[in-house]
């Protein structure tokens, strides 16, 4: 492929480590709801990439009667708190991040996150910086992923065409969402949540629509710059 217009990354999985905390956190508030059944894997088995309003829907589904009005925002507090020690950077996310500034490639995020916990995250992560009004979230769309609209409002906001766009992404809500924009797909499998289940996950993200998937950002780096050596 030609080098792009812009990259537009996913942030929890593809740059910040952050699915490993958020799958316990929904596990342990749903626990607290009194739905027992429910781990870590359970948790990334269904809703990996998923808005928090349909985990909602599940919790009711499976509550027999309406999600809690507080349960959105107890996960979201929860997560934050627990962010502060133990949020990390995927391996090479700034290394990536810088080398496309360097290439003169526009970066931006387009997160199935609140917008309050993108800017958390963003800030605790250290990888604030990289977007400064270029990050966005599924709150400031009508549909969230697989829908196209946070893409196309990204690839707008940044002044590049969608079809001038590569999108990285860890779920296949996500990659959905991208070729429906009209965007390239890259499938990323290299957050730790995926560590047992990388060549499945990789195998789910093509049926998708993912062109080609990576377990580290490095080679990523190398495919959109055309960097093969």
């Amino acid at each position: 492929m030609d080098v792009p217009a812009a990259v537009i990354f996913d942030l929890d999985g593809c740059l910040v480590d952050s699915e490993p905390i958020s799958l316990e956190v929904i596990a342990t508030e749903m626990n607290c709801l009194g739905i027992d059944d429910v781990t870590i894997n359970y948790v990334r088995d269904r809703f990996l990439g998923v808005s928090i309003q349909d985990i909602c829907k599940h919790v009711s589904d499976r509550l027999g009667n309406a999600c809690p009005d507080d349960f959105t925002q107890r996960v979201e507090d929860r997560l934050l708190e627990e962010y502060k020690t133990r949020l990390r950077q995927i391996p090479g996310a700034e290394a990536l991040l810088r080398r496309l500034l360097g290439a003169g490639v526009k970066t931006a995020l387009a997160t199935g996150s609140s917008l309050r916990r993108m800017g958390s995250t963003l800030d605790i992560s250290g990888l604030a910086p990289h977007f400064a009004g270029t990050a966005f979230s599924a709150d400031q769309v009508p549909n969230g992923k697989p829908a196209p609209d946070l893409f196309l409002l990204a690839a707008e906001r940044i002044s590049s065409p969608p079809t001038q766009c590569v999108v990285i992404e860890d779920s296949p809500h996500g990659v959905k969402g991208a070729r429906a924009a009209g965007m390239k797909a890259l499938g990323f499998v290299g957050g730790s949540h995926l560590y047992d289940i990388r060549a499945a996950q990789g195998r789910v993200l093509r049926d998708a629509g993912a062109t080609q998937v990576f377990d580290n950002l490095q080679e990523v780096g190398n495919e959109i710059l055309l960097d093969h050596n």
